[in-house]
């Protein structure tokens, strides 16, 4: 069998002995079971009395789908009393640089309109392939910078992604740091200037602001790697693929010193059918679940937190939220718990 504890205790457990990490994360292939487990969790935790915000950063957000919600470019909508969900809307977003980089260039140089070249590589660079990526990087940014909630759970994109979203933390902060430099002795040139003529220098507005990004990039990005305050689970479930593509996804994640705090095995089939009349190739797929489920406890040992066995149905509405929560957690999912 998976395990002999009740399923999900351990998972549970988790949460209550490392009550600092807030940023929560779960990892894996597309298809999996991420936005739904990320959904539960959620659901969980905001039923123990905390106050969750559960936020998507896959431009294909099926958040919407899970509660039955139409949240999409809503900002945070609260689901049930300590639960918010937000999908975030790149277009949106896209739309609020523009003007917010007109209105900087109004305001630094004092002219009456943009001009028309600036304007077109305003619109060239919003047409760029990376652009609704880093627009959803951005307002991550903006949410864990903002704070105001007991938890953050990210709802991630599938594995390749999830890669490469990783990377612009450390790719932008490393442009940034560039810029940044090159402005900074710029800064001390014009300082110079400024003392040989007798003049007052005036505040480098595009140092500002560039110190300000790469603040906000920092934080954001040092949470992602932070034992302490992140927690990230891997979603596996038992086939050869997934087992394969897992091992080596770990491997890539730790390049990006992302630290794994345990997995969570999905679509396990329950044993008590091999006692049933089952048709032959459910007892197969039986057959071949026992022996990944092996594979797994050889391979992720004590590292595997909970196993979530196959629902009936698709997971979407609170009911069906409410049936995973307990699945993985173990709890009644009503009212908050007492430990």
């Amino acid at each position: 069998m998976p395990s002999p504890e009740p399923a999900g205790s351990r998972l549970a457990r988790y949460f209550t002995d490392f009550p600092d990490r807030r940023y929560i994360m779960f990892g894996g292939k597309g298809g999996l079971g991420k936005t739904t487990f990320s959904a539960a969790t959620a659901y969980h935790l905001a039923r123990r009395g905390y106050k969750v915000l559960v936020f998507s950063v896959d431009p294909q957000a099926s958040l919407s789908d899970i509660f039955q919600r139409d949240i999409f470019g809503r900002g945070p909508v609260e689901i049930v009393p300590g639960l918010f969900a937000q999908e975030i809307d790149a277009d949106q977003r896209i739309r609020a640089y523009q003007q917010e980089i007109r209105q900087k260039i109004l305001d630094m140089y004092g002219f009456d309109r943009v001009p028309e070249e600036i304007e077109h590589y305003i619109a060239a660079a919003s047409a760029e392939p990376a652009m609704e990526e880093s627009a959803i990087f951005d307002q991550v940014v903006d949410i864990v910078v903002t704070g105001g909630y007991d938890y953050f759970i990210y709802d991630l994109v599938p594995l390749g992604h999830a890669l490469y979203y990783l990377s612009m933390a450390s790719v932008y902060d490393e442009w940034i740091e560039r810029i940044t430099r090159l402005r900074e002795e710029m800064q001390q040139y014009a300082e110079m200037a400024a003392r040989m003529k007798g003049e007052q220098l005036q505040e480098d507005l595009i140092l500002a602001e560039l110190q300000d990004i790469r603040r906000r990039i920092t934080i954001s990005s040092s949470i992602l790697t932070d034992a302490a305050r992140t927690a990230f689970f891997f979603v596996i479930i038992p086939e050869e693929m997934a087992l394969l593509d897992t091992r080596k996804a770990a491997q890539l994640f730790a390049k990006f010193q992302v630290p794994i705090s345990g997995y969570i095995v999905n679509r396990v089939l329950p044993e008590t059918l091999a006692q049933q009349d089952i048709p032959e190739y459910l007892r197969r797929r039986l057959q071949m679940q026992r022996g990944h489920l092996e594979e797994i406890r050889t391979l992720f040992g004590g590292e595997v937190l909970a196993y979530v066995p196959e629902f009936e149905r698709d997971v979407t509405g609170l009911a069906m939220i409410e049936r995973m929560a307990d699945a993985m957690f173990g709890g009644n999912g009503r009212g908050p718990a007492t430990d």
